[in-house]
């Protein structure tokens, strides 16, 4: 699987990033953005599968049928009736303890339509289950897709949201104009794109 998904993303011209990998990668909540479709969401889960590890995500299971399905299923996704499961956060935390690895993967968009407030499950499945959040992204600016550095959340949900969405900053998914981050100019530039760069003008 991790071959079949080197060459897809080679074959569309995307380029995981499995240099700066945090070793917290192995148990915390893995937040991912942008998510403006489908596409970004299996994308950035082939991505994580090619550096190296399996993050796992649960999702509803209207978002099983095939093909999608199946690719679903060996990128790490559980299907899900949330409609079932009282108060997700604690259902999520209680299953990230039990595990000895866990690379829980949530969009804190909540949709892939545009969404000014993201939503707040992800922060508090990290503060339930005291494990660090790991920003993870797809970025059709760059054509990139990776993790960067941990984040150990305080607490104090306001001041560290602005700090994660700081990653985020110029980033843009398969649906232009559907990410409420895209058309701030990056806050701290990332390693693939200094101040300078034509990209930055895009």
């Amino acid at each position: 699987m991790r071959k079949f998904n080197k060459f897809i993303l080679k074959l569309i011209g995307i380029t995981p990033d499995c240099v700066n990998i945090p070793p917290e990668i192995e148990k915390c909540v893995l937040m991912f953005a942008p998510h403006t479709s489908y596409i970004d969401f299996v994308i950035g889960a082939m991505c994580i599968n090619v550096m190296g590890f399996k993050a796992t995500l649960l999702i509803k299971k209207e978002a099983f049928f095939w093909p999608l399905g199946p690719i679903l299923r060996k990128c790490g996704g559980m299907p899900i009736d949330r409609k079932h499961v009282k108060k997700f956060p604690v259902f999520a935390a209680d299953f990230i303890k039990k595990q000895d690895k866990v690379a829980f993967l949530i969009a804190p968009e909540g949709t892939r339509k545009l969404n000014p407030t993201w939503k707040k499950g992800f922060y508090f499945i990290a503060m339930e289950a005291g494990v660090p959040i790991v920003p993870g992204y797809l970025d059709f600016r760059t054509r990139k897709g990776g993790v960067l550095p941990a984040f150990y959340p305080t607490g104090d949900y306001e001041k560290d949201l602005i700090e994660l969405e700081k990653n985020y900053y110029g980033m843009y998914g398969y649906n232009r104009g559907q990410f409420n981050l895209e058309d701030r100019k990056p806050y701290a530039w990332p390693e693939w794109l200094k101040p300078g760069d034509p990209e930055y003008q895009k």
